[in-house]
């Protein structure tokens, strides 16, 4: 789920604006705000519509089940959605947990990855995301709330299927944002097949490159620049323990991503950074919209989930800010749920 789709997201070139590639630096510094203190997400005041018990006022205004019938070319807009997914653009609230930190998300354009990006600048963190260019729209989005939040901020398109682009990133990042401390792995690629027979083998390389190699060059990449306190998150999937009969590639990648999150977690703690998966549920992304879920089971996706529909984005946000803050120092090589009450993966 896109959990991304590199986001990796298209090979179509889109021209955005030459502030959207820069970096974004104000004088500003993000005001007061103790460590952990806080809600993570704004409460809404406003009665529920639909759930007869929502876990938070806020979630009351989640959408439900049924989701209008749509379809969009992959890899899909965020802004191009209906309902719109919301990613923490109005609604986290930041309590400067992670200030000064530089941050590097791949599939930070949208989705779950969109989510990471909002909070972890509101958070005090600056930013840099990697996306496809034909995403530049959805870019633009968080570029925007980047200068609101008057944090550092820098844009790569590029395709993480090239190794050149994607072994790149740690360097650009470092030479934007003056340094690296957190590395999000959490662009993927996704597509629904009814059988084996009609998993083409460039279906499945493609999904291979973007959710398994990429993550592969690009933490090898940015090893070097990693110092103690420094966290790798990826993003696995509850798939990764329930594979869905048509998601056969895609649920390989996240098994994948999770053996590998435990194997860098005991590799890398004697350098003192941490290594975590989070394993997301249904979660109402453009991945699903463009062909990652048959598109007659779209107005229902989620709904089988105990609490009955599918997630938002920002719900995601506070467990990626909680991983890369340093106050986590005892949690490595865990995987960290959010399925709705679906089953995750074990430890």
């Amino acid at each position: 789920m896109r959990e991304p789709t590199q986001t990796n997201s298209t090979e179509p070139t889109a021209t955005g604006g030459d502030t959207n590639r820069r970096t974004f630096l104000t004088g500003a510094a993000i005001a007061g705000a103790a460590a952990a203190a806080g809600p993570a997400l704004a409460q809404n005041r406003g009665q529920s519509s639909g759930s007869d018990a929502p876990m938070t006022a806020q979630a009351a205004s989640f959408p439900e089940p049924p989701y209008p019938a749509q379809q969009q070319p992959w890899p899909g807009l965020a802004q191009r959605m209906n309902p719109r997914p919301d990613h923490g653009e109005e609604h986290y609230r930041g309590t400067g947990r992670l200030r000064g930190k530089r941050a590097l998300i791949t599939g930070g354009d949208s989705g779950i990855g969109r989510a990471a990006a909002i909070a972890f600048l509101k958070e005090g963190a600056d930013v840099a995301i990697a996306y496809l260019p034909v995403e530049e729209p959805d870019a633009r989005d968080v570029a925007r709330i980047a200068e609101r939040e008057g944090r550092r901020f820098a844009a790569f398109p590029g395709d993480l299927r090239d190794k050149a682009y994607t072994t790149s990133l740690p360097d650009r990042t470092i030479r934007e944002l003056g340094g690296l401390d957190i590395l999000v792995n959490n662009a993927a690629y996704q597509q629904w097949v009814p059988g084996l027979e009609q998993l083409s083998d460039e279906q499945f390389d493609q999904t291979m490159k973007t959710n398994l190699y990429a993550m592969f060059w690009l933490t090898k990449a940015a090893l070097p620049h990693l110092r103690p306190g420094s966290s790798i998150i990826n993003t696995s999937s509850e798939v990764a323990a329930t594979a869905p009969e048509g998601l056969i590639d895609y649920s390989m990648t996240k098994a994948g991503i999770l053996t590998f999150t435990k194997s860098m977690a005991k590799q890398l703690a004697s350098r003192g950074i941490r290594v975590n998966a989070v394993a997301p549920g249904p979660i109402w992304t453009p991945l699903q919209v463009s062909g990652g879920q048959p598109t007659d089971q779209l107005p229902q996706f989620g709904s089988s989930t105990p609490i009955g529909r599918a997630g938002q984005p920002v719900e995601l946000a506070p467990l990626y800010v909680a991983l890369a803050d340093p106050a986590l120092s005892y949690s490595t090589g865990q995987v960290f749920g959010a399925t709705g009450g679906d089953p995750q993966p074990g430890i």
